[in-house]
């Protein structure tokens, strides 16, 4: 089944969703039925040796489907908005040549709104006098301000990410406008899909699921980059498991403090998701694969 145009732009399907709905899965059924293949839109699972940490998707989750941006870079270097825009369109270009249906898929808003709504991103150079500056507050006081000055990005933004809260802020200062600029056009004919899963459902999945990954290794897992050269401070910036273990195994807080804390980061998290995509009137809202599979069956034709 090949892709379908609609006055030449291409067809794009997201499926979204808050952290352990289901999301993968539901992409990889999609991908089977109508030809498909997956672009991860998740800010973590782009780095190397990050995979129970992220949630990534194992070669037997994939079933044969291929799967784009996973894996692209080192956790030692930084990766931005703009480089995983700039290579999800290339993605969405190739698979779509090859007469398949692409298919983004992850929990990063920031992600999937850059790419399909064509977000433009001021070319801001650092200021290093501002960001030395910003780097007395702390990551509270930073993203009090960000809170102020863009309400928006403050709601889908790390609020404990120091360099990305410090990054939004210094374009903010230079442009005088919110970080994200939108074309007026979006580059993509696009059908939005988003599982819709009961919260109290969705906390206890969280539960089994961080249960699972700590089984599975996933402090060792951090361990092991901590090993491999990724600094502490590195390692706090990489998402709620990264940052939690990282003090766990700093001796900062003790095991089980650790398992609580990220369960409840992990469980704001998810609302903070659900709130972020509610306002958003193009997501259908699904609760199992025949729903997703009608919507995407008339979105084609």
């Amino acid at each position: 089944m090949g892709i379908k145009r609609n006055k030449d732009k291409l067809k794009v399907v997201v499926v979204l969703g808050p952290t352990s709905s289901g999301k993968s899965d539901l992409a990889v059924e999609i991908s089977k039925k109508f030809n498909g293949e997956v672009i991860s839109a998740d800010s973590r699972q782009v780095y190397k040796k990050m995979d129970i940490g992220s949630g990534k998707v194992t070669e037997e989750e994939m079933q044969g489907v291929p799967h784009y941006l996973l894996d692209v870079v080192d956790p030692k270097k930084r990766f931005s908005v703009s480089d995983y825009k700039k290579l999800a369109e290339k993605a969405v270009k190739q698979i779509a040549e090859k007469g398949k249906l692409p298919i983004v898929c992850g929990g990063t808003a920031f992600y999937i709104k850059a790419l399909m709504d064509g977000v433009v991103f001021p070319k801001v150079s650092p200021d290093w006098t501002l960001r030395r500056r910003l780097e007395k507050k702390t990551t509270e006081e930073l993203y009090q301000e960000l809170e102020k000055k863009d309400p928006q990005r403050a709601e889908n933004i790390d609020s404990k990410n120091k360099v990305r809260l410090i990054r939004a802020l210094e374009i903010i200062s230079k442009t005088k406008k919110p970080v994200p600029k939108v074309k007026e056009e979006p580059p993509y004919n696009s059908l939005y899909i988003g599982i819709d899963v009961d919260q109290e459902e969705l906390e206890e999945r969280i539960e089994k699921r961080l249960d699972r990954r700590i089984e599975e290794g996933m402090i060792e897992e951090v361990r092991s980059l901590k090993e491999d050269g990724v600094s502490w401070e590195r390692l706090e910036e990489l998402g709620l498991e990264y940052r939690w273990i990282a003090r766990y195994l700093q001796g900062k807080i003790d095991y089980e403090e650790a398992k609580e804390r990220l369960s409840t980061d992990i469980k704001k998290f998810s609302k903070r998701q659900r709130t972020w995509w509610r306002g958003d009137e193009r997501i259908h809202w699904i609760k199992n694969l025949k729903e997703a599979e009608d919507l995407v069956n008339s979105f084609i034709k």
